[in-house]
């Protein structure tokens, strides 16, 4: 069943609510065609804020034409008229871009490098710890969507649209809850029966309760960026510390969107050992994106952590149930915990980099924090919180 009007709008307002927007803000609304009545119900919803939108959007036929004919010296180019856009912008709003996400697996590989090259100086822009840019990255169902993940239309959008729909006060009174389980903490060992097995050290590094809205406290602490659906609490661990395994039974290829499953990774003083981690599907595509974004950092970025541990997070969204590959959702099911390697900065770690992928263990997972006083603390046992 297609989304009504109203349900439409009804989304719309949610999000610009995440935003927190004060009149006069300049705010970029982006996305695909196929979203064009979400993007104006957004820009409309901007206005009566007191806040002036530009809305952005182009077409997954007009992706395709565009890495099928474009050559990588071309895309390699960074857009300076876009520089300047989102260096004039106080928000970027981005809805998910394609309407039939499987296309990105066709595109080349050289191609989508040459892209994430160009797009570096908008990364020093959005992410600048003094004057970064606020943004918002929202989730969206579609039939073609749906069938890129093996489900039902129905149920994907049960899924996003239920997901979206959970209140940040709930979010934010589920979070504290848990977040309460960590005070002290230093390392947190999580597990399960599926080949889960590892220890992160989080000692003095804050907690982020993702309750879905942007606000003061969050920017003023440079976590200036907002997910939906939200749901999680999530910790930036000691980059260079932790080692173990955890087992990933589904999730997207960083660079090609390829569906991975069946991933055994395992890291060790904190850094990911892609000869000793395995897939059951497409383990190459998972390689070569890590060593990809590396090439890229080495060109930017001093250290260079694209392999580094980055987040440990813990997902909480009570109308997320069910994992299916999409990234932005399987990390707020409930009773699941996942690991991210790359980029931190933003939440309380030291890391940047291209590369930010989460890696999402199967429902059922247990966690134990261990605090600075020697205690050992029991906060989920097999998926329930404690």
């Amino acid at each position: 069943m297609a989304l009504t009007e109203k349900m439409i709008a009804a989304c719309a307002k949610s999000m610009v609510k995440t935003c927190n927007l004060k009149k006069g803000d300049a705010v970029i609304v982006r996305g695909g065609a196929h979203t064009q009545l979400l993007l104006e119900e957004i820009a409309l919803e901007c206005y009566r804020k007191g806040t002036t939108p530009s809305i952005i959007s182009d077409s997954d036929g007009y992706a395709k034409r565009v890495y099928k004919e474009i050559p990588a010296s071309t895309l390699s180019i960074t857009p300076k008229h876009y520089v300047a856009m989102v260096k004039a912008a106080d928000m970027l709003i981005n809805i998910e871009p394609y309407d039939d996400p499987s296309i990105v697996a066709g595109f080349p590989r050289d191609k989508l490098k040459a892209r994430q090259r160009a797009m570096l100086p908008l990364y020093d822009i959005i992410y600048d710890k003094k004057d970064g840019k606020k943004w918002l990255y929202a989730g969206w169902p579609t039939p073609k969507a749906a069938k890129s993940f093996g489900i039902s239309y129905p149920e994907l959008e049960k899924i996003v649209i239920g997901g979206l729909a959970v209140s940040p006060d709930t979010l934010m009174r589920i979070g504290k809850k848990l977040d309460s389980k960590f005070k002290g903490a230093e390392w947190v060992h999580v597990w399960d029966d599926k080949g889960t097995d590892f220890r992160v050290n989080i000692k003095g590094r804050r907690s982020n309760i993702d309750d879905g809205i942007i606000s003061k406290e969050d920017y003023d602490l440079n976590d200036r960026g907002a997910n939906l659906p939200a749901g999680e609490l999530f910790f930036a661990p000691h980059e260079m510390k932790g080692s173990g395994t955890l087992f990933c039974p589904i999730t997207r290829d960083r660079l090609s969107d390829k569906i991975i499953k069946e991933v055994l990774l395992e890291f060790e003083d904190g850094v990911i050992q892609l000869d000793r981690t395995k897939a059951g599907k497409n383990y190459k595509d998972l390689v070569s994106s890590f060593e990809q974004c590396e090439a890229v950092d080495r060109t930017q970025y001093k250290p260079v952590r694209t392999r580094n541990v980055a987040e440990l997070g813990i997902g909480f969204n009570p109308k997320i149930t069910k994992a299916i590959g999409y990234i932005l959702t399987d990390e707020k099911v409930a009773g699941t915990v996942h690991v991210a390697f790359g980029s931190n900065a933003g939440y309380g770690g030291t890391s940047e980099s291209t590369m930010h992928w989460d890696f999402v263990t199967a429902p059922g997972a247990n966690i134990e924090v261990e605090k600075h006083d020697g205690r050992t603390v029991r906060v989920m046992l097999r998926g329930r919180f404690l």
